[in-house]
């Protein structure tokens, strides 16, 4: 069984149900991820996969920190089957260290999970902030601000994605060049 046939079903039974939207979030960042494809050439796949399982950590049954990331990735280490490639993506993505330093948890996130390779995080990072709630594309200057208005500058979460928000722009220019380059390679001379 391929990554991507494993991951949506165990997705969506965690999110579908309970977070609906979280659910179209998750798809969203997926149809992202597909997008990228021509620039993760083998690891194409392994980056859809954990696009849509970066927010299983938000099911009801899966919090125990209250840190998505890492409650996400320390469900999917209990299952036999799950690649810890993809668990190490979901673990770190979208600069998820930064709020696990607020919330007192760095410690366990780096020990427990180490860091992907630097390109898929970022790749990662660019599908979650090019997604809105509801799944549909936006920009990552929105989304940071969408996040930021849907929890509060003051909060926690605000405060950190604010602290992120200039990794995730140069994360997304990132890919944005790549993509570039690659569609540039891809050109006839």
């Amino acid at each position: 069984m391929g990554l991507t046939a494993w991951a949506y079903p165990l997705a969506e039974s965690l999110l579908a149900a309970p977070l609906p939207r979280r659910w179209a979030h998750s798809l969203g960042v997926a149809e992202r991820a597909r997008t990228l494809a021509p620039i993760l050439g083998d690891d194409a796949e392994l980056l859809e996969a954990a696009a849509v399982l970066h927010d299983i950590g938000y099911a009801p049954a899966l919090v125990s920190t209250g840190f998505h990331p890492l409650d996400g990735a320390r469900y999917l280490r209990t299952l036999s089957d799950a690649d810890e490639r993809v668990i190490r993506l979901v673990a770190h993505h979208s600069c998820a260290w930064m709020e696990a330093e607020a919330r007192g948890l760095l410690n366990e996130l780096e020990d427990g999970f180490p860091r992907e390779h630097p390109e898929l995080a970022d790749a990662l990072c660019f599908c979650d902030m090019n997604t809105t709630p509801d799944g549909t594309p936006t920009n990552p200057v929105d989304r940071v601000n969408e996040i930021a208005g849907r929890y509060g500058d003051d909060s926690l979460i605000g405060r950190f994605i604010r602290r992120a928000e200039p990794e995730i722009l140069t994360a997304s220019a990132r890919v944005l060049t790549r993509l570039a380059d690659a569609k540039k390679a891809a050109q006839p001379m």
